[in-house]
């Protein structure tokens, strides 16, 4: 859906796709041939639609040698009072963290989670003053008492889920407006949210599509879920679609690909 740009103070950290990107980790995809000059145009077509959503992007230092580099929401966890720094669950991702710690020591205070933690960003979906968590093959027990410790001092309350069949928890739900979670029932049950959100199905034939991101009153979603746009439309909401197929077959998504700081 087209219109006028929604003016929001937000800025969207971001970085290059990594040339290497066809080396990336994978768990629930076969693997297959990534274009890393297709991926990197597509990529530049999502800041665009970060741009257009309102959004300052400021891109990190690329990180060509890193394959998955390009995926900086799982490093950290983003909050109004401070920024967690992750500790990713695949041990070749390590050492993306750095970078992005030192680009978000601008804008929050910084917490570390340490060894024994893993946890990554893609796990944790914020609703207000609570994170649902997922405990996934990224994100572990210790992440997830880390992660309480740490944010508990500001109010916040730390949720685990319970998911199944995909990478992250938002792979299965994500927000498409306050109140409203998108959501993949196969791979967590809506009954794991417990503030009253109304539950918006993917359409069956879309398994992947629950992964959209909220950007002011813009969500953008890939291209490839058709179907589930018209239901988020039905709603009311301001949909933009964008072409991420290249990094789809990286494991990643919308939300993946940046963090955003209001």
């Amino acid at each position: 859906m087209s219109g006028t740009s929604i003016v929001t103070s937000t800025v969207a950290l971001t970085r290059a796709v990594s040339p290497a990107i066809g080396r990336c980790e994978l768990t629930h995809l076969a693997r297959a041939p990534i274009d890393p000059a297709r991926a990197a145009a597509q990529h530049a077509a999502y800041e665009e639609c970060l741009r257009r959503a309102g959004c300052t992007v400021v891109r990190l230092p690329a990180a060509p040698e890193l394959a998955d580099s390009v995926f900086v929401e799982d490093m950290a966890v983003l909050l109004d009072e401070l920024a967690v720094v992750a500790r990713a669950g695949a041990a070749s991702r390590r050492a993306e963290a750095a970078s992005v710690a030192e680009a978000l020591a601008g804008y929050r205070a910084l917490v570390f989670l340490r060894e024994p933690a893993t946890l990554d960003g893609g796990d944790v979906l914020r609703a207000g003053r609570t994170l649902y968590v997922g405990r996934t093959a990224r994100t572990n027990a210790e992440g997830l008492a880390q992660l309480r410790d740490a944010v508990a001092p500001f109010g916040y309350r730390v949720v685990e889920v319970r998911v199944e069949g995909c990478l992250h928890l938002k792979s299965a739900a994500t927000l498409a407006a306050p109140g409203v979670l998108l959501v993949q029932p196969a791979w967590v049950s809506p009954d794991e949210f417990d503030l009253g959100l109304e539950h918006v199905p993917v359409d069956p034939s879309e398994p992947y599509a629950a992964n959209v991101l909220l950007v002011g009153g813009t969500v953008i979603q890939p291209a490839a879920f058709p179907r589930t746009r018209a239901r988020l439309e039905a709603r009311g909401l301001r949909v933009e679609a964008v072409d991420v197929s290249e990094l789809a077959k990286a494991e990643g998504a919308v939300t993946c690909c940046s963090l955003l700081v209001d």
